[in-house]
């Protein structure tokens, strides 16, 4: 299998690394911090991400939030000198959970669970549970000809369906992202309200509720120039929320 290695300690690289190989994988790329294996998932779409906890920049539970977007999605083993994250690493659907130093055959008996499933079991399995758990992201993923973009969703406008994708408006522009609306309308239900089929708006940045000519409502969002319609059938529950805002 192809395998990622994350950790911020180059000794627990370089021995992890040397147990992978002497297990017949291949370690394609290491990273020292989260945001690092992001970008590097994403180029090099790995089997397995042997994953770090404590890390600067971006931790490997957040990291593990995100890695889970991706498609092929890798399966994700902690690998940590601590066990009181323990909870979390089951919460977010790990493969497995290792305790510093790694013995080699507790990570080859790890390793050849893994080989039991298919990588399209994998993905589907983890896209479910995800969805059940509905843990909620800080930042949302975006693909774009940069690579990884992390948008946090503290800086989002609004979210804007136009057919098969989504339109991210955030404060230094906009990507798409392949996501549905409703599942973010579910995961982000505290940050954001619809206003329409097509649109989620952000609480934060909600500025006002004006009438058009044609008897038809808008919104104005803080911080733009732009404003979204708003259809009759969102209407109300619309106006409940600005009452508690």
């Amino acid at each position: 299998m192809d395998i990622l290695i994350c950790d911020d300690e180059p000794l627990a690289v370089e021995r992890l690394s040397r147990l992978v190989s002497q297990l017949g994988h291949h370690v394609v790329a290491t990273a020292q911090h989260g945001q690092q294996a992001l970008e590097l998932a994403a180029q090099y779409a790995p089997d397995v991400v042997l994953l770090d906890i404590q890390m600067p920049e971006m931790d490997g539970l957040e990291c593990a939030k995100h890695l889970s977007q991706l498609d092929p999605m890798p399966a994700i083993i902690f690998c940590t000198a601590y066990d009181e994250h323990a909870l979390q690493a089951i919460q977010s659907q790990a493969k497995g959970y290792l305790l510093k130093p790694i013995a080699k055959d507790d990570l080859n008996a790890v390793l050849e669970s893994l080989t039991k499933l298919t990588q399209a079991q994998i993905t589907n399995l983890e896209k479910k549970e995800l969805m059940e758990e509905k843990v909620q992201r800080q930042q949302i993923a975006a693909k774009t000809y940069r690579g990884l973009e992390l948008i946090p969703i503290e800086n989002i406008y609004y979210f804007l369906a136009d057919q098969k994708y989504v339109t991210v408006r955030h404060k230094n522009g906009s990507v798409l992202i392949d996501e549905t609306l409703k599942d973010l309308e579910q995961e982000f239900a505290d940050k954001f309200i619809r206003i329409h089929r097509n649109a989620l708006i952000s609480l934060d940045y909600l500025d006002g509720l004006e009438m058009v000519a044609s008897g038809q409502y808008q919104v104005r969002c803080r911080e733009l120039g732009e404003k979204l319609a708003v259809s009759r059938r969102h209407l109300p529950s619309l106006r409940e929320r600005m009452q508690n805002l």
